[in-house]
């Protein structure tokens, strides 16, 4: 039997706000892509950044095993390249090839990365949309490719911010009359505009794939590969991407093809990025490697299992600015443990755009953040009632605590020794900064003696 293809799909900051999750946001591709395969409803990621987010995915580990604390292009790194996807699949026979974007490594050092073929190299001077010449790209690549098996990697920068909107300024952007910003913003004419403006984006995204799943048709291709369509983490918006509640952590999760990934089924068991490399390695009958640390997803869309997760941890160590933070999720609650000594808002870490405009003049950066918070999922799903104060949720609050820092110890997180480990030549934006436009600075002089990763 040909061991199957799989095809990666992933974009910037898109969270779920896509329509096969019921959100008002034509995604028309997407929405039959979910019709054809399975869709995780309470899929999340082990960080919500991005450079953490995707080598975490990548890797099959969190973070701070990983090494990817912070952004790639800021000076972060992963201890081990080898153990990347690519490099893994390289191993095994496959032809990898990356079209697109990728967070995993700076633009100078890509080569560490594994892929066989950088797409990106073959100009298209004739296509003025870059985010579509990524898709002819990975299009061009499917119709060329031989009986090797092979992984493509095709990364839309779509939906992440432009500046401090999410399409090009000279353009008109989308109708905010009828919209509704998501949870957990007001509603009000600066964050209706806002979103407005990243519904359009979303429809360009949802083109965009829709040309590379055309073209998987095209070369009949489909039935033998395993297509992934995922987001890195939640949208650029105030208390959504760089923080640890759902708005941050939940993200688009939709797979077709191989092992049992048809049918229009739609799980709501709680699922991990972690659980993609072992879910490959299961469809396609190779042995996981040892540093794993998910869990394959095809009990769930086989129908062997109703849960493969009774809890799902993540983690923020660097963004812009530092801000160390660690959460533990059930299907009914939610702890977080703040870790940064600043107690408001770091809004070096929030994007900039009409939203956060119009909450910091609201007085937002005066906000007050707790070191610990905790959620009762079921009766406060915004995340926005914390418990941790409560004397009837004492006892939850404590096995909660302590539920994590298991999980901190037995994944050796160095932020129990207070410090997490930093790459020579990081550099940082400072807690105090109100964006990241604002200069950055080397790491350590912001953090004072600092231990390195080697």
């Amino acid at each position: 039997m040909t061991p199957p293809n799989i095809v990666y799909i992933h974009s910037h900051d898109t969270g779920r706000y896509i329509q096969p999750y019921g959100y008002a946001v034509a995604t028309p591709n997407l929405q039959r892509f979910a019709e054809q395969g399975v869709l995780f409803r309470q899929a999340f990621c082990v960080a919500p950044t991005c450079s953490p987010s995707r080598a975490a995915l990548l890797t099959g580990s969190y973070p701070h095993t990983n090494g990817m604390v912070g952004l790639a292009h800021r000076g972060s790194r992963l201890v081990d390249y080898s153990q990347h996807l690519a490099h893994f699949l390289s191993r095994h026979g496959y032809a990898t090839a990356l079209s697109g974007v990728q967070h995993e490594a700076s633009s100078a050092e890509r080569q560490l990365l594994g892929y066989a073929r950088y797409l990106d190299d073959q100009p298209m001077p004739e296509i003025a949309d870059k985010q579509e010449a990524v898709a002819r790209r990975a299009g061009d690549y499917l119709a060329q490719v031989g009986r090797q098996p092979f992984f493509l990697s095709c990364g839309f920068t779509a939906t992440h911010r432009l500046g401090s909107v999410f399409n090009d300024p000279q353009q008109v952007l989308g109708d905010s009359r009828y919209v509704r910003p998501p949870a957990p913003l007001p509603d009000m004419p600066e964050t209706r505009r806002d979103f407005a403006d990243f519904r359009v984006a979303a429809s360009r995204l949802d083109s965009y794939i829709g040309m590379v799943l055309d073209a998987l048709d095209a070369q009949h291709l489909t039935e033998n590969t395993l297509v992934i369509c995922t987001t890195d983490h939640g949208i650029a918006f105030p208390q959504m991407k760089c923080n640890l509640t759902d708005h941050g952590l939940g993200v688009m999760l939709m797979l077709r093809g191989p092992g049992g990934f048809t049918g229009g089924t739609v799980v709501d068991a709680m699922t991990s990025h972690l659980d993609l490399f072992p879910t490959i390695c299961e469809v396609t009958g190779m042995l996981k490697p040892d540093w794993l640390q998910g869990t394959s997803l095809c009990p769930l869309a086989q129908g062997t299992a109703d849960a493969i997760h009774d809890e799902l941890f993540a983690e923020i160590n660097y963004h812009a600015a530092p801000e160390p933070t660690r959460a533990i999720r059930t299907t009914r609650y939610k702890y977080i443990r703040r870790y940064a000594a600043r107690r408001t808002p770091i809004l070096a870490n929030c994007d900039g755009g009409l939203s956060k405009e119009a909450l910091l003049r609201a007085g937002w950066q005066d906000h007050a953040l707790p070191e610990e918070a905790l959620y009762d999922l079921i009766f406060d799903p915004n995340e926005a009632c914390n418990l941790a104060g409560d004397p009837a949720y004492h006892d939850t609050l404590l096995h909660m605590r302590t539920r994590l820092a298991d999980w901190m110890q037995r994944t050796d997180d160095p932020l129990l020794t207070g410090r997490v480990p930093i790459w020579p030549g990081m550099v940082l934006n400072s807690d105090e900064d109100l964006s990241t436009e604002a200069p950055v600075h080397p790491a350590e002089s912001l953090l004072g003696p600092a231990e390195y990763f080697s």
